[in-house]
């Protein structure tokens, strides 16, 4: 559980981010290289750009494992949120900040191999410092910027999405809003996340940065001093049309499933939600949602699980393989 303590002064110092933030989505974009969750959003970019991820990336990695704690110093704040501001911010990161995260990240990953080089880094070795800033420059530009102005087009979507809500309701209408596990009761706002932590604002305010390749619960930096921000995952309604598979694979998909049932895969595939979210997103009757959702988890092509105070539905391995057309349908089960 993530809980964010507000105060009187943090609400008016609270504020959407301007623009997509190129770090945040770089070292999200690690995690979704190397895990499953998404394929339906992520399968062709991965399958596109997987071949070509440089091999200087392999600092990053070591860096970001592919789950858990990542380093806090490879999302600095930026005013502008632009590659350029992000790499220069992180050529600049203190000795004690580098030291400090990466014994975290040792600790948080007991076992885990370091590399050599990694106490260089630790030491402030300027060389080393800026050899892992020109990986993240080689990574994004190989990575991220033939898409960037997708994700541009994403992120500000989901940003007036946000201010909308906020003409209308204020900061309670937003922060209730932010994301499906969402919980907002003055002065708290809880979140679903993979371990307990709090953040303090303290009147600094926090900054909501919506994120294209963040996926599942929000994220946020480990050190409570370090300015808040909350990463969350661009709404659904502001990504573009997902097109998992090519136009014959989808066809020969609804002809086994049938054209509802491989509607409500995609519609899963898209994000995890709940029963009432799949029938609003796939514009079905509840019960439908309900009916289908167990033929596809009888099917081994969805799981449900209790995250919180919610039962969500998301894609399988397998599901994700069908939609990315690299194993064959499965018998349909009825």
């Amino acid at each position: 559980m993530l809980r964010i303590h507000f105060t009187g002064d943090d609400l008016p110092r609270t504020r959407l981010a301007a623009g997509p933030d190129a770090m945040w989505e770089g070292l999200l974009s690690l995690y979704r290289l190397r895990r499953p969750q998404g394929a339906a959003v992520f399968g062709r970019w991965r399958r596109r750009v997987g071949p070509k991820v440089p091999d200087s990336a392999r600092m990053l990695t070591d860096l970001v494992p592919s789950a858990g704690y990542a380093v806090d110093f490879l999302t600095p704040v930026t005013t502008s949120g632009t590659l350029r501001d992000g790499v220069e911010a992180l050529r600049g990161t203190r000795r004690t900040r580098l030291r400090g995260d990466l014994a975290e990240l040792a600790a948080r990953h007991p076992g885990r191999p370091v590399p050599g080089w990694v106490a260089e880094l630790a030491a402030g070795r300027t060389e080393t410092v800026a050899k892992m800033a020109d990986a993240v420059t080689e990574y994004a530009e190989v990575c991220l910027t033939p898409d960037w102005d997708r994700i541009d087009a994403e992120v500000r979507h989901d940003l007036a999405l946000r201010t909308r809500a906020h003409a209308e309701g204020g900061w309670p209408k937003v922060l209730g809003g932010i994301h499906p596990s969402a919980r907002w009761s003055y002065p708290v706002l809880e979140l679903d996340y993979p371990a307990d932590h709090d953040i303090v604002l303290d009147g600094r305010g926090l900054v909501l940065q919506p994120s294209v390749f963040c996926w599942g619960a929000p994220v946020t930096l480990l050190d409570p001093e370090l300015p808040p921000v909350l990463t969350y995952p661009v709404a659904d309604e502001a990504r573009w049309p997902v097109s998992p598979s090519p136009a014959s694979r989808e066809k020969a998909v609804a002809a086994l499933l049938g054209r509802t049932r491989a509607r409500v895969l995609v519609t899963i595939a898209v994000g995890a939600c709940n029963t009432t979210q799949l029938a609003r997103r796939a514009a079905i009757p509840v019960p439908t949602a309900s009916h289908q959702a167990r033929v596809l988890r009888e099917a081994r092509l969805i799981t449900t699980r209790r995250e919180g105070n919610q039962v969500l539905h998301t894609l399988t391995p397998l599901g994700a393989a069908l939609l990315n057309g690299t194993v064959a349908p499965p018998a349909d089960p009825l």
